[in-house]
C-alpha cells in the first residue's frame, strides 16, 4: 500500500480513520490528547461551558428511506452536541453544490434541514454556499457546525467509563447503514428498512434527568457502528467492555440482509442511536426512562465495563468469547 495515498477506508470511522487522525491530522492541527477526542469539544468562556462540533455529510444516495442528506446533517450535529450532555442551540450550514444540480431537490433538502432544526429546537443562524463545476463534486455535500450549552457541572465523555458501569443502547442497530446501502444498490427487499435518522437531544435530556452524574459516557455509534464506538470508549477510559450477543437488539430484516451480504450489524452505521454508559445503581432507572421515550422503545442493556486493558469482547450466543475490534477498511462507503 502506498502510504502517501488517502483511501476510502480513511473515512470509514474505523482503524484507518484513527490512524490518519493520530498520525497526521491531530498532531498537526491541535495535539488534543486521546481523552479529549470526543463527539464535540467542551470549552469554557465567561464562566459558561459550551460544546462545539462540526461534521461533513457526503451520503450517497442523498435521498434514502427514512431521511435525506439535509435532515441527516442537522440531526448528526445535534447528536454530537447532545453526546457531551449539552443542549444544542445554534447550527451553521455550508453547502457545496455541483453545477447542474436540481433546484427542486435543493429546495427539498433545505426544507428538510429546516424541519429537522425546528423539531430539535435549534436555529440555523449562518452558512455558506459554493458551486463547483460539473464533475468536480457528486451533486451536493453539506457541512454543519453546532454550538450547545452544557448546563450541568458533571463530566460526560469517552474517558469517563468506570468499572462496574452498565452499557445501554436505545434501540436496534444497523438500520441506517442498511437502508442507505439497499437504496444505493437497488436491492428489492421484501421488508422495508428505514434509516433511524433522528435528533437525540430530547432523549439525552431524559437520560440526564434520570441519571445525573451517574451518566458517565454518551456516544452515538455512527460510522464504524457500535463495535468501533465501544472500542473508542475502551481506549479512552482504559477499560474492558464486555457485550452480550444475545442482548443486542437487531431488526430481523437488517439481520437477514447482513447475513446474506456477509456484514456484521455491530459495524453498520446508525444515525438515531446512542450508547449510554452509566453507574450500575442508576442503570434500571435510566433504562426505564429511555424506554418511555419514542426513540427508546427497543432499548436494552447490552454489556458492562470492567478493569483491564483497553479492549472490547463479546459473549457469543453459544457461550464463547470473541474479541471485538474497530472496523478494518471500508464496509459501506459514504454512509453519512
Amino acid at each position: 500500500m502506498n502510504k502517501d495515498l488517502i483511501l476510502l477506508g480513511h473515512g470509514s470511522g474505523g482503524k484507518l480513520s484513527h490512524q490518519l487522525l493520530d498520525d497526521l491530522i491531530i498532531p498537526t492541527l491541535s495535539g488534543i490528547p486521546l481523552a479529549g477526542q470526543n463527539d464535540a469539544a467542551v470549552v469554557e468562556h465567561g464562566g459558561q461551558r459550551l460544546a462545539f462540533t462540526t461534521d461533513s455529510y457526503v451520503v450517497d444516495p442523498i435521498f434514502f428511506p427514512g431521511g435525506d442528506i439535509g435532515c441527516l446533517a442537522v440531526n448528526g450535529t445535534v447528536n454530537d452536541l447532545a453526546m457531551m450532555g449539552a443542549r444544542p442551540l445554534f447550527i451553521s450550514a455550508g453547502l457545496i453544490v455541483e453545477e447542474g444540480f436540481s433546484r427542486t431537490e435543493l429546495t427539498e433538502i433545505l426544507a428538510s434541514m429546516r424541519g429537522a432544526a425546528d423539531a430539535a429546537g435549534v436555529r440555523i443562524v449562518t452558512g455558506d454556499t459554493k458551486v463547483v463545476p460539473k464533475g468536480k463534486a457528486d451533486r451536493i455535500f453539506i457541512n454543519t457546525s453546532g454550538i450547545g450549552a452544557v448546563e450541568h457541572d458533571f463530566t460526560i465523555n469517552g474517558a469517563n467509563a468506570r468499572a462496574g458501569d452498565v452499557v445501554i443502547i436505545n434501540g436496534t442497530i444497523g438500520d441506517h447503514g442498511i437502508a442507505v446501502m439497499a437504496r444505493r444498490e437497488g436491492l428489492d427487499l421484501q421488508a422495508a428498512i428505514q434509516s433511524d435518522c433522528a435528533a437525540l437531544n430530547s432523549l439525552v435530556a431524559e437520560i440526564i434527568a434520570a441519571g445525573g452524574e451517574a451518566v458517565h459516557v454518551l456516544r452515538d455509534p455512527t460510522r464504524g457502528g457500535v463495535a468501533t464506538t465501544l472500542k473508542e470508549i475502551a481506549l479512552q477510559s482504559d477499560k474492558t467492555i464486555t457485550l452480550r450477543e444475545d442482548a443486542l437488539p437487531v431488526n430481523g430484516a437488517v439481520k437477514g440482509v447482513c447475513s446474506i451480504l456477509g456484514l456484521d450489524p455491530l459495524y453498520v452505521a446508525n444515525e438515531g442511536k446512542l450508547l449510554a454508559v452509566v453507574a450500575p445503581e442508576a442503570a434500571e432507572g435510566v433504562l426505564a426512562r429511555i424506554k418511555g421515550h419514542p426513540l427508546g422503545k427497543d432499548a436494552a442493556i447490552i454489556g458492562h465495563v470492567a478493569e483491564g486493558g483497553a479492549r472490547v469482547q463479546m459473549e457469543t450466543a453459544v457461550g464463547g468469547m470473541r474479541a471485538v475490534e474497530m472496523l478494518a477498511g471500508e464496509q459501506l462507503p459514504r454512509i453519512c
